[in-house]
């Protein structure tokens, strides 16, 4: 059985192959990887002889197919059933899953009875039987696309270790031509130290000196591997190169000095002061060294579901030196917590610098310092015109007091009858139905009667949901005023201010606020992400979005012309609900047509990533995925145990990695809080369509959940919630590690974790540990962030080579604390922030709940190097 390639397009190829006598239909495979252990990968069942690989072939795929005989289980003729092989198997349930997905979907609408389609699909049960297969054939890569990357330096250190100075640098991706069984190959290095040659490394990217000190100073020259380089190239070569001291520390890490904010006392005279929580960073002039954007957290921070009020936040550019760059007050009318301000440092409009996007209201003010660290201008940012003309201005506060909600709910009570989904017959027409007490007012309410139903709502109604709906307590939110979105230069000027594009509405009553025993305003409305997406392949777009417990809406901005031009938009519109009051919204689809599935089905963080091998990055939203032009690519959906089929839904954790590298693509790895109404507590999903490939009911939130390679006998990273489990879903007999973050910490390319909590040490001072290695770094006097969740400021490969760097803040918040390791590997990388995946996830790993990142590529200690860079091959 022939197959050939007809047609190579920028985004798909097309196959054909010869007809076989006997087949009822073909199957088309493909995978990513030639080696025999790489599994084919399913793309489509077809009569005809034709076949479509909607890849980009930026990259040489496998593809073969298989003639295939359609069987009635049920009847053989010879009085047995079929042997259902597995391949039949996974198509006969794919088949049932579908026809099942689509019942119940027509259930819903109403088209059809579904209990009568299931009957009738579980009775077809088809086997297939593989009849004749073709021989695999290898695509040709005809697209190159070239991402724009920062122009980073080499990021050489030099670090003193008991014996001797360790050196490390970075090798580029384009410095790549090549690969051996340690590593990458096409580019070596000479070391000097004091401009005198003292090694050739050819394995690496870091070399240990013994006869180094702390005096010495550094210098690294590149040269292509195989080639000679005389010794006045070498000098030519040199004097160009980089030259760098020992770190002062006289250890494994480097101290940034920071200017801590002066505290403050609310309005209610409580005192609260300011510590360093999420950093991010970005190259803002161009230099080809990162700078350090630092946000500063009140100790009165809160939870969008905690009541009070919160100090104001602010946003610090450092250089690696600690001198200020710039200082943005984010102002009152933007509350201190995790959820509420996701900043993005990326250079998004390609002029070698880095902007910062963040969500901004009135007051939000910037504060630029000269290199004396002296301020030489502070100003507010631009209000919109059509605002001015309303009267808004920077000197507005919408925080609210308790008097003041009293007030606003007051309000919404009185005009109750003119809420559209009261007018169009949605939600009851009074109050008192809504409430479920006896009719006794006439609306629209006169003000004695608004006045006794707020009471009634504050001090009966809502205490009677929970206790703690304390409602006469609340106070310190924002549920009114202007919301805006702004892009700010490297420098700290302002580029532009445009409105927020999904704006709040309400006070969360539409976004299901008010409808679950916990009531809790201004919660599921307020809830905020963003990330960085190169969604044509080759440029970095901003996401922005808010909600997804129940609404969920995105937006995705280019910014190449200095300015937010918007792209596409989705929406899930509001979830349908019968009584604001007294619903559960999270089981429920929006009311949009088209983006409907995806409500409700969020987590506290996203991913970017190409997931289905088109060259461009879609946005992994939970259980929902959006492709990069703005449609779905999916929404997850399965059965719970009694037959109700049912969203994934919100979950606490989520990892986007090459989890499995005998499948081909990517895997996903999430954790699911639903409990009894979700089909699962974890899965392991295929990243292109969302199957479960494994997971588990759960009646209770499992949490968070970790992946990476901490069993380096077993192939694939493990994943984990309780217990651990292969990439098969085999149970490991091994203890679970810590689900606070992870780090490519070791030199054997293994996967470690972070422990904020109690590991080792009575404080949470970020303790990087592993079941294999142990405790390989208890740092001194730091601190993590939020509590439980222990997070470092930041993990991310930041200098030196490829593995990352932990960043802790000092205890006392005098300075962050960037530790490196400097236990030589003989593993040679390309630095990871050259592989669009990682460095977008460094972006957004700031995002609420921080997640971490990972390459497109598979990385552990069985990891295969010609498998980096595909399109080398």
């Amino acid at each position: 059985m022939n197959i050939w390639l007809e047609t190579v397009e920028d985004d798909k190829m097309t196959f054909g192959w010869d007809m076989q006598e006997g087949a009822d239909c073909y199957r088309l495979l493909w995978k990513d990887k030639k080696r025999d252990s790489m599994q084919f990968k399913e793309l489509a069942q077809t009569a005809d002889c034709r076949g479509i690989l909607k890849k980009m072939p930026r990259i040489p795929y496998y593809v073969k197919v298989q003639a295939l005989r359609i069987k009635e289980g049920k009847d053989t003729g010879d009085g047995k059933d079929a042997r259902e092989t597995e391949d039949s198997k996974d198509i006969r349930e794919n088949v049932e899953l579908k026809d099942a997905r689509e019942a119940e979907e027509a259930k819903e609408h109403k088209e059809v009875d579904n209990a009568e389609v299931v009957k009738d699909v579980k009775e077809k049960t088809v086997v297939l039987e593989v009849i004749d297969e073709s021989p695999v054939i290898k695509t040709p890569v005809t697209k190159v696309l070239k991402p724009q990357l920062e122009k980073l330096g080499r990021g050489l250190v030099a670090v003193k270790t008991r014996n001797g100075i360790f050196v490390s640098w970075r090798l580029f991706k384009d410095e790549v031509t090549g690969s051996n069984e340690t590593g990458l190959t096409g580019t070596d290095f000479v070391v000097f130290r004091n401009d005198k040659k003292i090694a050739v490394v050819t394995d690496s990217t870091n070399y240990l000196d013994t006869n180094g000190n702390e005096k010495d100073v550094y210098s690294i020259v590149p040269f292509v591997s195989g080639t000679d380089v005389s010794d006045d190239e070498l000098s030519v070569r040199l004097k160009k190169a980089e030259h760098v001291s020992v770190w002062a520390s006289k250890d494994n890490y480097l101290d940034i000095p920071l200017k801590k904010p002066e505290g403050g006392v609310t309005k209610k005279g409580e005192a609260y002061e300011y510590h360093a929580n999420d950093i991010s960073v970005g190259d803002v002039d161009g230099d080809g060294e990162y700078e350090y954007i630092v946000k500063w957290d009140p100790s009165n921070s809160h939870d969008v579901s905690q009541k009070g009020y919160t100090g104001k936040v602010y946003l610090d550019c450092y250089k690696l030196d600690g001198r200020l760059m710039w200082r943005l007050d984010m102002g009152v009318n933007i509350r201190a917590g995790a959820h509420y301000t996701q900043f993005m440092v990326y250079d998004f409009n390609g002029d070698g610098r880095a902007e910062m996007a963040v969500k901004t209201a009135p007051g939000t003010r910037m504060h630029i310092y000269d290199e004396k660290g002296d301020e030489i201008s502070n100003s507010y940012i631009s209000l919109p015109q059509a605002d001015i003309e309303t009267g808004v201005t920077n000197e507005d506060n919408y925080v609210c007091s308790s008097e003041d909600y009293r007030n606003h709910l007051k309000e919404e009570f009185t005009y109750w009858q003119d809420h559209p989904e009261v007018v169009n017959g949605h939600w009851p027409g009074t109050l008192e139905e809504c409430f479920g007490i006896p009719a006794r007012y006439s609306y629209p309410l006169n003000d004695k009667d608004a006045d006794e139903l707020t009471d009634y709502f504050i001090n009966v109604y809502a205490p009677s949901r929970s206790d703690k709906n304390r409602l006469w307590e609340f106070e310190g939110f924002v549920y009114e005023g202007p919301e805006y979105l702004t892009m700010f230069a490297g420098d700290g000027s302002e580029l532009e201010t445009i409105p927020f594009k999904f704006k709040r509405d309400d006070d969360g009553l539409m976004w299901g606020d008010y409808s679950m025993n916990r009531i809790e305003p201004c919660n599921r409305v307020d809830r905020f992400l963003s990330g960085v997406a190169y969604l044509d392949g080759v440029r970095p777009y901003l996401i922005v979005c808010r909600g997804y417990y129940t609404r969920t809406t995105l937006v995705a901005y280019d910014f190449f012309d200095n300015r937010f031009n918007e792209v596409w938009s989705a929406d899930s519109g509001y979830v349908p609900m019968s009584n604001p009051f007294n619903d559960n919204p999270h089981e429920k689809k929006g009311s949009d047509p088209i983006y409907g599935v995806i409500a409700g089905q969020g987590n506290h963080s996203l991913s970017t990533a190409d997931v289905d091998g088109d060259g461009y990055q879609e946005i992994i939203y939970g259980a929902a995925c959006i492709d990069h032009d703005g449609s779905v690519l999916y929404s997850s959906y399965d059965y719970l145990p009694s037959g109700k089929y049912a969203k994934l839904g919100h979950g606490d954790a989520m990892h986007v990695a090459n989890i499995d590298p005998d499948r081909p693509g990517l895997e996903i790895f999430n954790v699911f809080e639903g409990a009894t109404a979700a089909p699962y507590g974890y899965a392991l999903r295929d990243a292109e369509s969302g199957k479960v490939y494994f997971g588990e009911y759960a009646e209770t939130d499992l949490g968070r959940c970790m992946i990476g390679d901490i069993c380096p006998d077993v192939r694939g990273l493990q994943v984990w919630v309780n217990d651990v489990y292969s990439v098969k879903g085999d149970k490991l007999d091994v203890p679970a590690p810590s689900t606070n973050m992870n780090i490519h910490w070791a030199a054997d390319l293994t996967t470690q974790v972070t422990d904020g909590s109690e590991y080792l040490t009575e404080n949470k001072c970020g303790v990087i540990n592993d079941i294999v290695h142990g405790a390989m770094l208890i740092p001194k006097g730091t601190a993590t962030n939020n509590g439980t969740k222990g997070n470092p400021c930041l993990v991310a490969d930041l200098f030196g080579d490829f593995r990352d760097e932990i960043v802790l803040r000092l205890s006392d918040d005098s300075a962050l604390r960037i530790y490196i390791n400097t236990d030589i590997t003989e593993h040679k990388l390309f630095t990871p922030l050259q592989d669009v995946q990682y460095r977008v996830a460094v972006a957004w790993q700031n995002n609420c709940y921080n997640q971490p990142g990972y390459t497109s590529y598979y990385y552990a200690s069985d990891m295969r190097f010609d498998e980096v860079l595909p399109e080398n091959e």
